[in-house]
């Protein structure tokens, strides 16, 4: 076949993307206002197909996205691991040599540090725009459970992960300037709200201020790199996180059943449940997303060329209803 018509062969044999529904968009939009919606945004094969603002906020108006921010973080870290600076299995104590004599703190690998299966305390006062000094005190975390067994969300580990990179970066550049060149810009996203500590360390599990179109922008980079979707794999302790990303893998098996993330979330780590966790049984299995608090959500769907951008003041949001009526086929 002559490459032209090699070309165009592609195009036509590929299999048309399904789109929403008018009335799954509208019953979505409707849900989201209902329950606090400030934006909701939603983008297919590169088009905006729907955009609404309400409850007082406005389009240009950046809003906080809260966890959102862990997302950029990961992808911090997978540019870093492309370029050299680690691997994700290396233990952390190989270069946090002051973990050498700790023995579960000196197993913990740089995976485990960005899927939290990492043993180590949450510690969320570090969220705290005043904490002086949250390096030293998250490199001096608790290890309350063995790594690799357990599933435990909260600051400490991105702190340490913050200070890791730092040192493998040898003082060429901050943590923050890597994270601007390898991830912010490509996006075509400028500098962020950091929330930087008396020593200048930024907040790494929040803080972020964006727009529903500029979070989108994460979205479309992510559909363009089927590589990095494909190492979004979770742990034994949570197959449904890592790096700061969730999945909705369970949904295609018959033994997935949904989670409020949020609402599990506000459980001590101990009494938190993951098994064949999913968000929505009735949304796309190949769906990821980013969770922040009050309902802030990126959702991105390879299989069908999409993004979906909520944010919110919602004090229980429900993704598993939201995205049933998203995803619904209509009458």
């Amino acid at each position: 076949m002559k490459p032209l018509l090699a070309f165009l062969h592609f195009f036509t044999a590929a299999p048309a993307v399904e789109p929403l529904t008018a009335q799954g968009i509208e019953a979505a939009a409707a849900y989201s206002t209902a329950h606090g919606g400030h934006a909701l945004l939603i983008k297919q094969n590169g088009k905006i197909v729907h955009e609404s603002y309400a409850n007082g906020h406005a389009k240009k108006e950046p809003h906080r996205i809260y966890s959102g921010t862990k997302a950029f973080w990961g992808l911090t870290a997978f540019a870093a691991e492309k370029e050299g600076l680690f691997s994700f299995d290396e233990r952390v104590s190989d270069t946090i040599t002051e973990w050498q004599g700790d023995a579960r703190k000196s197993k913990i690998t740089v995976r485990q540090l960005l899927d939290f299966s990492h043993g180590l305390e949450p510690m969320f006062g570090l969220h705290e725009n005043s904490f002086p000094d949250r390096t030293t005190a998250a490199l001096k975390a608790g290890a309350v459970a063995v790594p690799g067994k357990s599933f435990i969300y909260g600051p400490a580990a991105l702190q340490v992960f913050h200070e890791l990179l730092a040192r493998k970066l040898e003082k060429k550049q901050t943590p923050i300037r890597y994270l601007e060149r390898k991830v912010l810009a490509p996006l075509g996203l400028g500098s962020q709200r950091y929330l930087p500590d008396q020593h200048g360390a930024p907040l790494l599990a929040a803080g972020f201020m964006q727009t529903a179109r500029q979070w989108s922008e994460l979205g479309t980079w992510m559909l363009k790199h089927e590589e990095v979707l494909m190492k979004l794999q979770g742990s034994s302790a949570n197959a449904a996180f890592a790096f700061g990303f969730w999945n909705n893998r369970a949904a295609g098996t018959k033994s997935g059943h949904e989670v409020d993330a949020e609402s599990m979330l506000d459980k001590k780590w101990h009494q938190q449940s993951w098994r064949n966790a999913c968000l929505c049984r009735a949304a796309p299995a190949d769906l990821i997303a980013c969770i922040g608090s009050y309902g802030q959500r990126l959702y991105i769907v390879p299989s069908r060329n999409l993004i979906i951008v909520r944010l919110a003041k919602d004090s229980k949001p429900n993704d598993a209803e939201m995205l049933r009526l998203l995803f619904s086929k209509g009458p």
